[in-house]
């Protein structure tokens, strides 16, 4: 049996977070990893980090405050936000970003111009500032233990901030991108959990990866470590102070996601590794749950000519290709069903509306429509403009040919895109509003002024088509924590010696993806509490 003193479950920016945390406070750390890679969700996100009142806004000379901050959360609220986890988010985020940067575990920059989501709300921040990107980082200075972050073969050299997902107006030119390849030097999520790694690295913090927890070890209340398996031999860890759990969320495994999400998931834009090991963990031990029919929603588009590494369905978030000209959704009705330029945390739960008439989701299955302007202008997924169109997706000469392939009626389709042909002429969409909120203008075609940023007819053939999935980036709810991040049973007492942070527990922004990096925000921040609490922690706490 080997001993310590705190556990982290979990390679993603919550664990490695938590491991540095509780390392800083004076514990001795395991950090452990299920799958043979290090970083997860983490890896493969944008990296974006939402936190207010944060440091490099200070530093900038950027105005904010907790008070701002807590007053747009709750006039977002649902009745899900609880306040002694919402306020430790709020309050501690600029210290948990404050520390990680001073032990040169993140380095990061304001992500310039980027709002929040909900710009009507008060205490919303319509000029950015609360969202975070990171400087490149050289994967060279991992050596061996580069190859072994989530698909890092796949090359990310360039900053957000440096394309259109982040605000510029164009790429890097190729022969910038291609000095980056020759020093292997990445951003985006690939950024965040090579500088996290570096940062365990460096004190001696060397990830255990294929480990599986098959279930926690207690000594009358308190959790005491895990049983686990390595390859096919067993392995029994002990903690003195404390487990953390921060495995990601359950959206991967398909009996979790019916038991719990409140509609239809069927293209998750994360990796497989989310498989709810963590939730399972923690009803085990009795955990209060919060937030389970909840979920990080986003529209998503499945490329089926590229697979995970490990064989399973594909999806990214989409954002760009729904929001620039030339575009519109569609539903099984061949209608528009909503502003396609919108959030997509809030955009999701419209593939939720069910239709008692049918007895189905009356948005599902949703498609993408564009035409030839589109094709030579815009991306779709990673295929960029002036590449072919993938063969995947559908395409006619007429848009009454196009509707045939897809199932619906070509004189519905066709009246659709009249209607929102004469719109986009018109400057104004009075149906949905699309072109009226800045964060509309935000992915839109920033070389257009005013609504045509967003606002374009559908005119030159071809027409295509492309369906649109209901998928989420992650999960949101998992077992209840108090402020410390510790994490409670079903009466609402700790659970002494088990902490929780990331996807992994019920968030504390509730379901409220409040801008850029609300997945992110949180995760960082509850990982440096959980880690500096169970650091402190004694076999009586």
């Amino acid at each position: 049996m080997q001993e310590t003193d705190v556990i982290i479950l979990g390679t993603g920016a919550a664990g490695m977070a938590a491991a540095l945390a509780a390392h800083e406070t004076g514990a001795e750390v395991l950090l452990v990893e299920q799958h043979d890679r290090i970083g997860g969700t983490s890896a493969i996100s944008g990296g974006v980090i939402w936190v207010a009142d944060n440091p490099r806004m200070r530093a900038a000379g950027m105005d904010d405050t907790p008070e701002d901050a807590l007053a747009y959360f709750r006039s977002l609220d649902h009745g899900d936000l609880v306040d002694e986890t919402l306020e430790a988010f709020v309050d501690r985020g600029p210290e948990a970003l404050a520390f990680l940067e001073s032990i040169d575990a993140l380095k990061v920059a304001v992500l310039p111009g980027y709002p929040d989501y909900y710009l009507d709300r008060p205490g919303a921040k319509p000029e950015g500032s609360r969202a975070l990107d990171h400087d490149l980082f050289a994967l060279a200075e991992l050596g061996d233990w580069a190859a072994k972050i989530y698909a890092i073969e796949e090359p990310k050299p360039l900053m957000l901030r440096e394309t259109p997902l982040g605000g510029a107006a164009s790429l890097p030119p190729p022969h910038v991108l291609g000095q980056r390849m020759e020093l292997r030097q990445c951003g985006f999520g690939q950024a965040m959990v090579a500088r996290l790694l570096k940062a365990c690295l460096t004190r001696g913090i060397e990830p255990m990866l294929g480990v599986t927890t098959k279930r926690l070890l207690r000594e009358g209340a308190r959790i005491t470590g895990i049983e686990a398996e390595r390859g096919s031999q067993p392995l029994t860890l002990h903690a003195r102070r404390g487990v953390v759990i921060a495995t990601g969320g359950f959206e991967w495994d398909a009996e979790l996601r019916q038991t719990f999400l409140r509609g239809p998931v069927t293209a998750p834009a994360s990796p497989p590794t989310a498989s709810g090991g963590g939730l399972k963990l923690a009803m085990q031990a009795g955990a209060k749950l919060g937030n389970m029919t909840s979920a990080w929603w986003a529209p998503t588009l499945v490329t089926p000519d590229a697979p995970w590494a490990s064989g399973e369905q594909r999806a990214q978030i989409i954002l760009i290709e729904r929001t620039v000209p030339h575009s519109i959704m569609v539903n099984r009705s061949g209608q528009r069903f909503c502003n396609e330029a919108a959030n997509y945390s809030a955009l999701g739960g419209v593939f939720h509306q069910f239709d008692p008439a049918s007895y189905d989701y009356r948005n599902l299955p949703a498609y993408l429509i564009f035409d030839a302007q589109y094709a030579a202008r815009y991306p779709l997924g990673t295929r960029q403009p002036g590449q072919p169109i993938p063969d995947w997706v559908m395409r006619a000469d007429t848009l009454e040919g196009l509707a045939q392939q897809i199932g619906l009626e070509g004189a519905v389709l066709a009246e659709t895109v009249a209607r929102f042909n004469s719109h986009a002429d018109a400057g104004h969409d009075p149906d949905f509003g699309r072109g009226t909120s800045a964060y509309d203008h935000f992915y839109g075609d920033r070389s257009r002024e005013g609504t045509a940023v967003t606002l374009g007819t559908i005119r030159e053939a071809p027409f295509y088509a492309v369906e649109i999935h209901s998928g989420l980036l992650g999960t949101n709810g998992g077992p209840r924590t108090d402020g410390r991040a510790r994490i409670l049973d079903h009466d609402g007492a700790v659970i002494p010696g088990l902490l929780g942070a990331g996807n992994a527990i019920a968030c504390p922004t509730g379901g409220i993806y409040a801008g850029a990096g609300g997945t992110l925000g949180p995760a960082l921040t509850f990982g440096y509490i959980a880690g500096r609490t169970a650091a402190r922690a004694n076999a009586s706490s």
